[in-house]
Parts: structure tokens; C-alpha cells; sequence
């Protein structure tokens, strides 16, 4: 009789794991990463606030498109895209999305946009345009930098899954604390106060594709806050921008990229200078490389997708007389947007009523990341956590950019989030009160489908 010590044992194991054939042997990530430079070269108007009063004027850092494309060991293939820009609309990354189904045979659950939410980054044709008084020139300057960042992300993708090499993957994560919750602490205050209010997300959630040697491929990482510490005329990516650069410069050849978790309703206080960007994203960043060191666990190569739309409600729409109002009195990018909802009612269409909503959902490995569409507040971050597990990365700013979409809470409290932001963004009337019940809903129902664990809520 033959005994055999647990080292021989897992020595003859891989003895005869060598010996099978190379189809046998399970399979190892495949990654690829790339970036596209979508810096604008003409003066163009700068996105996310309605009280800026003329085109670009300089560049702090350059903007960027940036993929990460992924295989598993099965070959199912799938890539995330992230940009330095406000958020794309629906029609956008319809196309965008439908040229990659086309040109790498993806399904629409395989890929995944998220948009920093920068304030500093080139306005989107059809995406809150009645915030920026531009003139026919300014419009033709528009379309040119939404047709030329739609080719980038096409490119960035092809390009990321061109340099598929063998990878491993890893999660772990960190934490920073400048994230304030705006609606429950006013900004002028902040520097003043020993106890902040409200809840917020500090969580730094990694993803780290590192090739054979050990070498980071790609390092993608998140924050759920807003990028508005700046709001001036040059073009910069704000602190993720510059978060982004650092941890470059500290894995020299890796692609950094940092997608948006739900920070609708939360802001990075104080802010309005460079030096605060450049701090906070030095900030992130330290707490990204500290996570690399200490918190990062292997994923498997096992990739799931999913991705649905779900239909929310909105409430009745006021009558003409309440637009006929708004377009009379209010400030003027509120007359815009109130003349569209008038245009609207003159061609003799009904007004919306509901609006079909993104939610996605992949595991990677172990690793379960949930994107929702739209502005996005952070008590979503905060439920899906409580449901999923704490460990999961919940972005928002993915796929689509429709509106704030505000939980229970927020919608009862009403306020900018809940209520009256929804006209500038081409909405009606606020949404339903189960709003944040059918995106939850939706979250359950992919996750139940791709075998994550589901915890109830209480």
C-alpha cells in the first residue's frame, strides 16, 4: 500500500493536469486595455452648468475614452468604457453599442459605459442642451465632438480587445472622505462643521487586470461623487482625472480608469480651485495603491452579463398653463426646457409618461458590479450593498444619462434631486414614488440570474 503526503499528492495532480490536452485545461483571463485622446482642439462648450457664458478656453489635462475588454475562460468576451465626459444619452450609446455588437460580435449585456460626470468636459449633442445658449456655430461644433468621442469609444474597444493577453484578475478596495452630502450640509459651512450629515459612499472599489508577470494591464476604480470641483472654461477630467494621472505615474504602462458610482446628491467639498481637484485625485489615488498593496483577492475566470430595462413611471404631467408660466418667469435654460415640453403639446403629442430605465449586472469571478443608468443618489449604493453585499461595486452615469433618479427618501424630501431638476432634463413631471422599488427590483432579478446571492431587506 502506497501512502501518499498531501504535497505528492498535489505534485501528481499537477503531473497529470499537464498532461491533458490544452482544451482540457481551465483557461485564464484574457484582458486588454486602451485609451483615446477626446480632448477637443477648437474652442466648444463645456458641459454640466448653466451659468457658464462662452466656449472652452484652455486645457488643464487632456480628456480620455479609456476600454477595458475582458475574456474569460470560456471565451465570453465583454468590455467596460470609461469617459471624461458628462454622461451619454440614450440614442448615443444606442450607437455606439450597436457598432460594437457589430464589429466584435457582443451582445448588448457585454458592454458597459460609464462617464466620470466631469463638469469641465465637452457638452453632448441631445443631452441637456437647453442649459447652453449656443449659437448655429457653437451647435456644428457640438455635433463634431459627439460624432468624433462616439468613433473614440468604438476605437478605445476594438483597440482594447486587439492586445487581448493573458491576465489575472483581482478586487479589493479602500476608502476617502471627500465626499459631503449636499443636500443635508451647506457648502459654505462645511469647513466649519465637527459632524457631517446624511448618508454618503466612501468606498474606492479596484479592479485590478495584471499580464503574467505581474504588471498591471489595466487598474479601473470608482468614487461616488460628483466631479464638480471645478466649473471654469478649460477642459480637465477633475479630481478622477487627476487621480487617474497618479496612479498612472505610479504603474507606469497600466491604463487607469475610474468609473462613477452614485453620487447625484453628493458633492467633493470644499472645492472651486486646481489645487483642491489635484489633492482630492491624489487622495483617490493613494487609497487605490493602497488597496493594490493589501485588500486585492483573485477572481476566477468565469464572467457573467446581464442587462435589462425596466420601465419608470412619472407622475401626471402639469397642464400648459404650468409651462406656459415656467416659460415666462424662469430662469432661461428652465424657458428652454419649459418651451420644448410647449413645442411638444403644439405638434400634438402626449407628453412622457414613463421612460425605459438600464440596469446592468456582471460577475466577474467572485466580483459582482452593478451599473445604473442616470444621476444616480447614493442611497441606491447604500440598499444594493445591504442586498448584494457590501463588497460590490455599484456605478452609476452607466449606459445612459437621463435624469437624477432619487430614492424613496430624496422624492419625499423633494428638492433639486427629487423634483425639480427633472424639467431640464426633458422630464415632465417627477417620477413616481416606486421608483427606487422597480430599480431594485431589477437589480434582484439579474442578480438571481446570474447566481448571485441575494439578501433580503428588512
Amino acid at each position: 500500500m502506497i501512502m501518499l503526503t498531501r504535497g505528492s499528492a498535489l505534485l501528481g495532480l499537477l503531473m497529470f493536469l499537464a498532461t491533458l490536452p490544452i482544451h482540457a485545461q481551465p483557461a485564464p483571463w484574457q484582458a486588454g486595455a486602451a485609451a483615446v485622446d477626446i480632448t477637443p482642439t477648437a474652442p466648444t462648450w463645456l458641459a454640466g452648468y448653466a451659468s457658464r457664458d462662452h466656449a472652452s478656453d484652455g486645457t488643464i489635462h487632456p480628456l480620455w475614452v479609456k476600454a477595458l475588454a475582458l475574456q474569460d475562460g470560456q471565451g465570453h468576451r465583454a468590455v467596460i468604457v470609461t469617459s471624461d465626459v458628462l454622461g451619454f444619452p440614450k440614442a448615443m450609446s444606442e450607437r455606439m453599442c450597436g457598432r460594437l455588437q457589430k464589429s466584435l460580435g457582443l451582445a448588448r449585456a457585454d458592454i458597459m459605459l460609464n462617464s466620470s460626470h466631469t463638469h469641465s468636459g465637452p457638452v453632448i449633442l441631445d443631452s441637456l442642451m437647453c442649459m447652453y445658449p449656443v449659437d448655429a456655430a457653437g451647435l456644428e461644433q457640438i455635433k463634431l465632438e459627439t460624432a468624433r468621442i462616439e468613433d473614440a469609444v468604438v476605437a478605445a474597444a476594438e483597440k482594447a480587445f486587439a492586445g487581448l493577453r493573458p491576465a489575472r484578475l483581482s478586487s479589493g478596495g479602500g476608502t476617502v472622505r471627500f465626499a459631503v452630502n449636499r443636500r443635508n450640509n451647506a457648502e459654505a459651512e462645511v469647513p466649519k462643521l465637527n459632524e457631517l450629515k446624511g448618508p454618503v459612499d466612501h468606498a474606492v472599489p479596484v479592479l485590478l487586470a495584471a499580464g503574467e508577470d505581474g504588471a498591471p494591464i489595466a487598474v479601473l476604480f470608482g468614487y461616488a461623487c460628483h466631479s464638480t470641483v471645478l466649473s471654469g472654461f478649460q477642459w480637465c477630467g477633475d479630481y478622477p482625472g487627476f487621480a487617474q494621472i497618479e496612479v498612472e505615474k505610479a504603474h507606469p504602462g497600466a491604463v487607469a480608469m475610474f468609473a462613477a458610482g452614485c453620487g447625484a446628491d453628493i458633492n467633493p467639498l470644499p472645492r472651486r480651485s486646481v489645487e483642491l481637484a489635484r489633492q482630492y485625485g491624489r487622495e483617490l489615488a493613494f487609497a487605490v495603491d493602497e488597496a493594490l498593496a493589501d485588500t486585492m483577492k483573485p477572481l476566477e475566470p468565469v464572467l457573467a452579463t446581464r442587462y435589462a430595462e425596466t420601465e419608470l413611471l412619472l407622475e401626471p404631467a402639469p397642464d400648459r398653463a404650468h409651462f406656459e408660466e415656467v416659460a415666462a418667469k424662469a430662469a432661461p435654460y428652465l424657458k428652454n426646457a419649459a418651451a420644448d415640453q410647449l413645442r411638444e403639446l403644439d405638434a400634438g403629442h402626449a407628453l412622457r409618461s414613463s421612460y425605459p430605465y438600464c440596469v446592468q449586472l456582471w460577475r466577474i469571478g467572485s466580483q459582482t458590479l452593478v451599473a445604473l443608468g442616470g444621476e444616480v443618489v447614493v442611497d441606491y449604493a447604500v440598499t444594493i450593498k445591504r442586498m448584494l453585499g457590501r463588497e460590490t461595486f455599484v456605478l452609476g452615469y452607466s449606459n445612459d444619462l437621463m435624469s437624477y433618479i432619487p430614492s424613496l427618501r430624496v422624492l419625499r424630501e423633494g428638492g433639486y434631486e427629487g423634483d425639480t431638476s427633472q424639467l431640464e432634463y426633458g422630464m415632465p413631471a417627477k417620477w413616481r414614488e416606486n421608483v427606487e422599488s422597480r430599480v431594485l427590483d431589477s437589480v434582484r432579478a439579474l442578480a438571481v440570474d446570474t447566481g448571485v446571492e441575494v439578501k433580503p431587506l428588512e
